[in-house]
């Protein structure tokens, strides 16, 4: 598969860190950030095993950057 650059976000709860990709939902978790990312990486491939027809959306999305959103 050819590399391509995805975002995701990451935080924590309790004693693990939980991420989730933007694009495709795919979310997991680990003891460490390092890990937590590894697993994502492992789980986004796997992903998109299953469903192919993602990998054309995710080409076609031109990201311009992350926001955060404050509500009350």
């Amino acid at each position: 598969m050819k590399e391509m650059e995805l975002h995701a976000v990451v935080w924590k709860e309790e004693d693990m860190y939980i991420i989730k990709e933007a694009v495709t939902g795919v979310t997991t978790q680990g003891k460490t950030i390092e890990e937590a990312i590894e697993n994502l990486k492992e789980a986004i491939s796997l992903y998109l095993e299953e469903v192919p027809e993602a990998m054309e959306e995710i080409k076609t999305l031109k990201p311009i950057g992350a926001v955060s959103v404050e509500i009350t």
